[in-house]
């Protein structure tokens, strides 16, 4: 019966067992179903006999006070330096053995333990489940991580028109025909007799005969004389914006096999997006 030790103790007793390109996922976020904050993975458990990790030792101080649990690898998905268990619940964890660091774990004692703690009466039918053998192998998917632009439009103000209007004198000139009269005295010889004598009253008779003129009368009215629109016109340009992004690629030689920046084969089957990544030296 294996017996499971902690990754910490293997790493100084057993190195050779595990050679040094192990995925040590302690101190990562550890996240449960939808993406809840859990906590944190505070190590791993592994068999002393393979080295293989087969449970992450999980924090769950996000989700209780103090708790510590032990949660089949396999149930793990490893993003970066993320851990997210897509199907564990509060009531699961809930249902667990708080994890004891001084006692020496079985795989065979702890396998039984699970296939009691994940069909508890205390979880909701909904979210039991039964545990299957592939649980507890170590996540081997790796997940290639890659950057996308993405362009959005602002709307900014790029000019102001402003019309206006002010008042502009000027002097016009306009002719205007007058007309105005004049005396005009005609005289003629008469040799007629009459009865009338000189000094009588009527003999200082005068005439009088108006004369008119014409006088220009100057007025003024207004005139709608031009009528102004601002209107708008919308010009399309193109505009080529350079942004540097990243992506993963996994390295691989012809015939499949994971390899380093150096060409060196990665034998392990249950290689990690961790593990390139220390092989390519990020």
């Amino acid at each position: 019966m294996s017996q499971l030790v902690r990754l910490q103790d293997i790493q100084a007793t057993h190195r050779d067992l595990i050679g040094d390109d192990y995925y040590d996922p302690t101190g990562k976020t550890a996240y449960g179903v939808d993406e809840d904050k859990i906590g944190k993975i505070d190590g791993a458990l592994v068999e002393d006999t393979t080295g293989r990790i087969r449970y992450l030792i999980v924090d769950a101080g996000g989700w209780f006070s103090s708790k510590e649990v032990l949660v089949p690898a396999g149930l793990a998905r490893i993003v970066g330096d993320d851990v997210f268990f897509d199907s564990l619940t509060k009531a699961q964890v809930e249902a667990m053995e708080t994890y004891d660091h001084d006692y020496q774990y079985s795989y065979k004692e702890q396998y039984e333990n699970d296939r009691k703690a994940f069909i508890a009466d205390t979880v909701p039918v909904a979210e039991r489940m039964e545990i299957q053998d592939h649980a507890y192998n170590a996540p081997n998917t790796l997940e290639l991580l890659e950057e996308r632009l993405t362009v959005n439009k602002d709307r900014i103000i790029a000019g102001l028109v402003k019309v206006g209007k002010h008042v502009v004198t000027e002097q016009r000139n306009v002719d205007v025909n007058l007309e105005e009269e004049h005396a005009h005295i005609e005289r003629t010889n008469v040799d007629r007799p009459t009865d009338r004598r000189i000094g009588d009253v009527n003999g200082n008779e005068t005439i009088e005969v108006e004369l008119q003129a014409e006088r220009a009368r100057v007025s003024k009215e207004t005139y709608v004389a031009e009528e102004v629109t601002v209107g708008k016109t919308t010009e399309s340009h193109t505009e080529t914006i350079v942004e540097t992004i990243q992506r993963e690629e996994l390295d691989i030689d012809r015939d499949g096999n994971v390899v380093d920046r150096e060409g060196n084969i990665i034998t392990r089957d249950d290689i990690t997006a961790e593990d390139v990544r220390r092989a390519r030296g990020l």
